[in-house]
């Protein structure tokens, strides 16, 4: 592939919501390249509300073409890395001259927008058609996911088991008890310190045995435990020494990957020790789209930005009008967290800066 007019030729591998920022950022600056199995962006924190409301997802599933108007599109994985070029799953070589790793957790989603939409239809027909709902794991996932389904149906019997200690372990003590007190006033079962063998499950089995044997009944259930990161096929690649004993890539100050000048990594992927969020892996993308404009401009090393953690912040949604949220020196909960997100879930907001209608 020729770079257009001379630009340089910048390959973002990982299309969610780091890469695709990134790549848009890029896009007239560069030759830009995104390599994504899925032919959309999914906005992930709406994936929830999806399941609920399927139509909702009519505005957080994002064709890469709709926003990467002046940017190439490859459909396909990455599967190797060489000093100059990415290699794809179908056999394509894709030259740069900078390479941005993005991603991400290991997404078993479709490539297909319709199909995504499909999978939606699929989990909100097995919640209507269900009386009780089993929800394994109560991190922000399980936990919106419950808020979600006793808010829409709230006649129907939830219960969420988590092998923690808490709720919601990535934040402060008070944001998860004030979660854990309003899941019970819905009438939630929140079953804690224990678990349910994975390997046991199926659609079909409606009774489900705990570690602390306990027998909990349920009509159908959904795992909502962590996805491990998408770094695996990084171990053969020219990478693989800059892999951190977690399979995270580590990264220097300004987002390069260590011991290398022209290639970055941003997101979840990497070893920047802060909670896992999707606006943070905003803010790693913006900052490295402005490092890349810098480089391609011959400006010094010296000159990049660089990253630096603040406090974590956390907002949980908790049904379509209320959350908890965790900020600097205060902990809410109520219809002012869920005024900030959980009416429209930054949708809008998202599909603004990826230059769309909201």
């Amino acid at each position: 592939m020729a770079a257009a007019a001379g630009k340089a030729r910048v390959v973002v591998v990982g299309g969610g919501v780091a890469g695709s920022l990134l790549a848009k950022t890029m896009q007239g600056h560069a030759d830009v390249v995104l390599v994504d199995p899925k032919e959309y962006l999914e906005i992930p924190w709406a994936e929830l509300r999806s399941m609920v409301e399927p139509s909702f997802a009519e505005r957080s599933l994002i064709y890469h073409k709709d926003y990467l108007t002046e940017a190439t599109i490859v459909t396909s994985s990455a599967v190797n890395i060489t000093n100059d070029a990415v290699l794809t799953a179908d056999s394509q070589s894709l030259p740069y001259d900078y390479l941005v790793i993005a991603t991400g957790h290991a997404l078993t989603s479709p490539g297909s927008r319709a199909e995504r939409i499909k999978e939606f239809q699929r989990d909100n027909g097995k919640i209507e058609s269900s009386d009780s709902v089993l929800i394994i794991g109560g991190g922000p996932t399980g936990v919106e996911l419950a808020g979600e389904i006793v808010v829409d149906y709230p006649d129907k019997k939830v219960t969420l088991i988590h092998r923690g200690p808490r709720l919601l372990e990535f934040i402060g003590d008070k944001a998860s008890k004030k979660t854990l007190d309003w899941l019970t006033s819905k009438k939630v079962d929140v079953l804690l310190q224990q678990s349910v063998d994975l390997g046991s499950l199926s659609d079909n089995e409606k009774v489900y045995k705990t570690s602390g044997g306990e027998t909990i009944t349920a009509d159908c259930h959904f795992v909502c435990i962590g996805k491990p990161l998408s770094s695996s096929w990084l171990h053969d690649t020219i990478l693989k020494e800059s892999l951190d004993n977690k399979g995270r890539v580590m990264v220097e100050k300004d987002l390069r990957v260590k011991g290398y000048n022209n290639v970055f990594a941003i997101g979840d992927i990497t070893d920047i020790p802060e909670i896992k969020q999707g606006y943070l892996a905003q803010k790693h993308a913006l900052l490295v789209a402005k490092n890349l404009k810098l480089l391609i401009k011959g400006s010094p090393n010296t000159k990049l930005a660089t990253y630096s953690t603040g406090y974590p912040l956390a907002l949980v949604s908790l049904g379509r009008n209320e959350g908890v949220a965790q900020l600097p020196f205060l902990t809410l909960s109520g219809c002012l967290p869920g005024k900030i997100k959980s009416r429209d879930l930054f949708i809008g907001k998202t599909r603004k800066q990826m230059g769309l209608n909201g």
